[in-house]
């Protein structure tokens, strides 16, 4: 079975309870980047958008942000 990287954007935002806009600005990467990631739209996610989005939202487990899944 394959695996598959899912960027839990969407979840983020409910959990800390702000829009993709305020994300971006918080953590100064790219309204279009987040939510390209948030509907699956996107192939890739830098590692500095990672750590900006930790950094961002004071998340210290980077499982958080992302998730390796069984692809169907």
């Amino acid at each position: 079975m394959r695996k598959k990287v899912v960027v839990k954007i969407s979840e983020l935002t409910k959990a800390h309870n702000i829009s993709l806009r305020e994300l971006s600005r918080i953590s100064d990467v790219r309204h279009a980047a987040l939510s390209e990631l948030a509907n699956g739209k996107r192939e890739s996610i830098s590692f500095s958008h990672i750590e900006r989005i930790a950094e961002a939202l004071n998340i210290s487990d980077i499982r958080e942000i992302i998730e390796l899944v069984d692809e169907q």
